[in-house]
This record gives structure tokens, C-alpha cells and sequence, in this order.
């Protein structure tokens, strides 16, 4: 029996009725007596069970809105089906309060109870217990180096790429100084390809990586690829002001991201790895 047949037959057996699928570009549609559902699916992966824990951890938050996760496998992910719609006026306005709420969910730690995946990547969570209470070390340590190493792996490590990233380690903490804050919980990957505006004209998050780290980072994200309207951070910085220089530290922070681009998709993102690690040396 094929993958595909066993999923079938399981959620028929899992919903108790006969069920429609529908493919779509990233997922399918499944359909069962009215009720909509997503499914996602693929090789036997962890990132189904991690994609599911972080669904379930923003909801615990409460203050905007996460696709409803209903039952993973190994080889699967069914959520709530998000019907999307067009964003109005006002809709940046709301995501940034909302996430500036969700940020203030807070945890004793940073890192989370399992690694997880930054798109293709391992992104780990499972810090020691001198990084579960320093936020420096464990940005460093489990984000930064984490990348460093992967990309001497991949041959990317140039002398003075090497130099610098030696020189970033010297500095990280003077860099991050003054900007400590409670851990607080992370989307992970929040960028304009990580929600979906629904028909109530609200964001809905998706795909995440979820964490306990500080919200620099989730904000930094979302400055890659274009970024968010104004709106969006005017009405973050409103609801929740964020220390001062943050505007410094932003690009420590899209390292990460970047590094990681780097890892999955090449040399293209060499350049912006090699200028943020210059800005900093």
C-alpha cells in the first residue's frame, strides 16, 4: 500500500467519514461532511511532529490567531484548512499589536523542550543549563555558531569570513548589551510566506520554528524578503516599545536567517553573510 493510500485510510479511520481530496500547491485540500482540513505531507520526517508542537505552543499564547493542528504522522500534518482573503485597511495595524501580544507570552528559558527545523535546516533548541538563562550564549552558541559550522561543512569559510565570525564572538556581548529581556515566545520563521490573511481579514501564523528567545529575532525575520508595511511595526512599537538600539542589533539577528539561506541555497546569500559579519567585526 502507498503512502498516499495509507494517509487516506487513516484519516477516514481518524475523522470517522469518508473523505475528498483536493491538491493544491503546497498541501491538499481535504473535505469531509462540509469541514475543511489542510494536508501536508511527504517523506517520513520529524518536521511533521515539530511543526505540530510549535502550532500547538502559539496557541498558547492566545492573542492572534494559529492554524488549528489536528493529528501529525510520520509521513503527515492535518491542520484547520485557513480560507484566505484579501487584506483591508487596517490589517498590519492589528498583526503587529497581536504579535507584540504574543510576544509578551513568556517562558523560565530559551531554546524549547526539542529541536526543531528552520526550513530544511535542524534549528536547535536544547540548551545547556548556563545558555537556558543567557540569552548571548544561547543566540550564539545554538544560532550562530550552528550556521558557522555548517557552512565551513559546505566550504563557504573564507579567511576573512573566519576572521570576522571570530571577531563576532568577541564582540556579541557588547553587541547585545543592555537589551536583555525575558524569554518570550518566538514564531522562529515569520516571514510574508508564514501567514495567511483569512476571510475575517485577520493573520493567521503558519509554518513555524518555534522557540523561547528574545523578540528581536522574530522581528528581524520579517525584514527579509521584502518585509512587512510600516504599519506593522509602527503598531508593534505601540504596543510593546522595543529597547533602544535595536535598529544596531537588527542585523545580528537576520544573520541567522541568512547563514541559513546560505547552508540550503548557495553562494547567492555570501554577500550579505560577508557584509553583516564585516558590520559587526
Amino acid at each position: 500500500m502507498t503512502t498516499r493510500h495509507s494517509i487516506h485510510f487513516f484519516l477516514e479511520s481518524f475523522l470517522n467519514e469518508k473523505i475528498s481530496v483536493f491538491p493544491g500547491s503546497s498541501g491538499k485540500l481535504i473535505t469531509a461532511s462540509g469541514k475543511k482540513y489542510f494536508l501536508k505531507s511527504g517523506k517520513h520526517s520529524e518536521t511533521y511532529m515539530c511543526e505540530m508542537h510549535g502550532l500547538m505552543e502559539l496557541r498558547k499564547a492566545g492573542t492572534i490567531q494559529i492554524a488549528n493542528p489536528i493529528i501529525y504522522g510520520d509521513t503527515f500534518i492535518l491542520t484547520e484548512f485557513i480560507e484566505a482573503g484579501g487584506i483591508p485597511a487596517g490589517f498590519f495595524e492589528n498583526f503587529g499589536r497581536n504579535l507584540a501580544r504574543m510576544h509578551r507570552y513568556t517562558g523560565e528559558n530559551y531554546g524549547f523542550f526539542e529541536d526543531n527545523f528552520i526550513g530544511a535546516t535542524v534549528q536547535i533548541n536544547q540548551a545547556d543549563k548556563d545558555e537556558m538563562q543567557d540569552w548571548v550564549a544561547f543566540y550564539f552558541n545554538k544560532r550562530l555558531l550552528f550556521q558557522y559550522q555548517l557552512a565551513e561543512k559546505n566550504h563557504f569559510v573564507s579567511k576573512d569570513f573566519r576572521r570576522n565570525f571570530i571577531k563576532l564572538e568577541k564582540n556579541i556581548t557588547a553587541i547585545l548589551a543592555d537589551s536583555e529581556e525575558e524569554p518570550c515566545l518566538l514564531h522562529g520563521d515569520l516571514w510574508s510566506g508564514n501567514f495567511i490573511c483569512n476571510r475575517q481579514g485577520e493573520a493567521v501564523l503558519i509554518d513555524p520554528a518555534v522557540y523561547y528567545g528574545h523578540r528581536e529575532a522574530d522581528l528581524a525575520m520579517t525584514k527579509l524578503f521584502g518585509g512587512f508595511s510600516d504599519a506593522f511595526y509602527k503598531a508593534y512599537q505601540q504596543e510593546y516599545p522595543l529597547k533602544p538600539g535595536w535598529e544596531y542589533r537588527e542585523d545580528i539577528y537576520k544573520l541567522y536567517h541568512v547563514m541559513n539561506h546560505l547552508n540550503i541555497f548557495g553562494r547567492g546569500y555570501l554577500g550579505e553573510t560577508e557584509r553583516i559579519l564585516e558590520k559587526y567585526a
